[in-house]
């Protein structure tokens, strides 16, 4: 008997309270709305255990069409918690991290979306310029610009 396999990551996935907002800045980040649609129902409750619910739900893709990010608004039922505030070594806290072009260059336009620097971008050695932000909503998304030796 042929052991099960991983075939690949399919996609990841974050609660806002708002996807229209959502939707915006990570558009402003790069990705590209793939679709929208409402997920509702008992079948879909029994999926996440949390019984009838009615939630917004729309799929982001990175422009390699590679990675997707799930994001949800829930109407039904209410969200019960809230992580967005929690510090960076929090268990279980979740971040995304997107390779970009021109570090600098998005967090000015992000911060026209209310993003604000978690502590400062940093250099790795010769091959990284990294930074966290806070982004929509106070999620917590990395950016990393790769630097290319000359």
């Amino acid at each position: 008997m042929a052991q099960n396999q991983l075939i690949k990551m399919d996609n990841m996935g974050i609660v806002v309270a708002s996807l229209d907002h959502a939707i915006s800045f990570f558009t402003e980040i790069g990705l590209k709305l793939e679709g929208r649609a409402t997920i509702e129902g008992e079948w879909a409750g029994k999926v996440t255990g949390l019984g009838n619910q009615h939630v917004e739900v729309a799929m982001m893709v990175t422009p390699d069409g590679h990675s997707r990010l799930e994001i949800s608004q829930f109407l039904t039922p209410v969200t019960i918690s809230d992580h967005r505030e929690a510090p960076v070594n929090s268990l279980g806290y979740l971040r995304v991290m997107f390779t970009v072009s021109d570090i600098d260059e998005l967090l000015l336009r992000l911060q026209k979306h209310g993003a604000t620097l978690v502590g400062e971008v940093v250099q790795y050695e010769n091959a990284y310029k990294l930074c966290y932000i806070r982004g929509s909503e106070g999620l917590l998304i990395g950016l990393a610009q790769e630097l290319h030796k000359k």
